[in-house]
């Protein structure tokens, strides 16, 4: 696994081209990340550079990869988790400009909030057993940003390195009474300039929501 200083070194790199508004990566032979292992271990200190430089607290993940055709074609046998600093979090609604990313787009997503604590070391949480954790539940927006130009190149260690795509999220109302709601079946519609551009139910994460939010939990108790 790759050590310390070098996770440091590469978080840095990273963490400067993103401040910048510039492309991301690739990075110098001795410090970039080699699998999985690696790019989490560069997100974690990128989490910390980017504290310390004015993004605020790691308030929060996001998953991506939820379905095996993105898994293929990213090239990662499972999901993958970011990172959510504080100056990246917005409520009701945002104005970005254009001109700090890439190569942007947006995608539907159901996020929720973690009201308890998960059990330390519990790797075995399913969709049932998170639920009791989860206080509230959002309609939300991820902005994501294709910072490597050609991601099938960039490799999947980097983009989890990376934060995997994460630029933004804005998140809707929060709801108490989630469970009275189907969350595999609740549809999301994107509308642009008042046209409907696209939809997806709540079952194309992993089959449900929780689904995902179970991973994570397992995921971070793993590491």
């Amino acid at each position: 696994m790759i050590g310390d200083e070098t996770a440091q070194r590469a978080a840095e790199l990273i963490g400067e081209a993103r401040n910048e508004d510039r492309r991301v990566g690739p990075l110098p032979i001795d410090c970039a990340p080699e699998n999985e292992a690696d790019g989490y271990a560069i997100q974690s200190a990128l989490h910390g550079w980017l504290t310390q430089t004015g993004s605020g607290a790691l308030v929060g993940y996001k998953v991506g990869c939820t379905t095996p055709v993105m898994q293929e074609i990213v090239g990662v046998p499972n999901p993958a988790y970011g990172g959510i600093m504080t100056t990246g979090a917005y409520r009701g609604s945002a104005e970005f400009a254009a001109g700090t990313f890439q190569n942007p787009g947006i995608e539907c997503e159901v996020a929720v909030r973690i009201s308890t604590d998960t059990e330390i070391g519990r790797v075995n949480y399913d969709r049932s057993s998170i639920a009791s954790h989860v206080g509230t539940c959002m309609a939300a927006i991820e902005i994501v940003d294709n910072r490597y130009g050609d991601f099938k190149t960039a490799g999947a260690p980097l983009m989890i390195a990376d934060d995997f795509f994460h630029a933004a999220c804005v998140l809707g109302l929060e709801i108490e009474e989630w469970k009275d709601l189907d969350l595999a079946a609740l549809e999301g519609c994107t509308i642009i300039d008042g046209a409907p551009a696209g939809t997806g139910l709540g079952a194309a994460v992993m089959g449900h929501p929780l689904e995902a939010v179970a991973w994570l939990a397992n995921a971070l108790a793993a590491r």
